[in-house]
């Protein structure tokens, strides 16, 4: 469907009567609410001078009802007018931001404050369990091989724990340790 000038008329003429997008679009036929919507803001009529549809026609008959009479309201006081030779005030400026260090590539990272920091004692097993490890690489993990990645995997000296995997879980039970922990003990991390 292509806006044609009879069909933009239409579109026009619809909307200043007060149709809603969804009339307006069951009329023309072939375009949706939508399509009206847009067509509308481009032309630029989004603003009516009066309501929408029905709501529009329920407007009159209220008005012919004589109002209540209200107190004349007071005039509001004359603002003073602005003195010529006051010097323009200066913008502020927006507050400096503090800015991170940037850490060149390759570098390690400096040490960050972690909700979830890992017990010693927790750590300690679990180093103590990757020296039995059996240093399998991508292609050997099974589904019963645990999953736990050790290493950087840019070097050569990357593999994967390959210990037995505890029941319904990617890693043995020192990695699930350190992986799934119970959420009270995330709560008490964190105060």
């Amino acid at each position: 469907m292509s806006w044609t000038d009879e069909r933009v008329e239409l579109l026009k003429k619809m909307w200043s009567e007060g149709q809603s997008a969804s009339q307006i679009a069951k009329e023309l036929g072939g375009v949706t609410r939508n399509a009206v919507i847009g067509k509308v803001h481009r032309l630029g009529l989004s603003n009516r001078a009066s309501g929408g549809g029905a709501a529009a026609e329920a407007k009159p008959a209220e008005a012919e009802k004589p109002a209540p009479r209200a107190e004349p309201a007071k005039p509001a006081p004359k603002p003073e007018p602005a003195k010529a030779a006051a010097p323009a005030a200066e913008p502020e400026k927006p507050a400096p931001v503090a800015r991170k260090a940037i850490i060149p590539a390759g570098q390690p990272l400096p040490p960050q404050p972690s909700a979830n920091e890992i017990s010693p004692e927790t750590l300690a097993n679990v180093r103590e369990i990757e020296k039995k490890a059996k240093r399998i690489s991508l292609m050997e993990l099974t589904e019963r091989t645990c999953k736990w990645p050790i290493g950087d995997p840019a070097t050569d000296d990357f593999w994967f724990c390959g210990l037995s995997v505890q029941a319904g879980k990617p890693y043995c039970e020192a990695h699930v340790s350190v992986a799934f922990q119970p959420m009270s003990s995330r709560r008490d991390r964190r105060r």
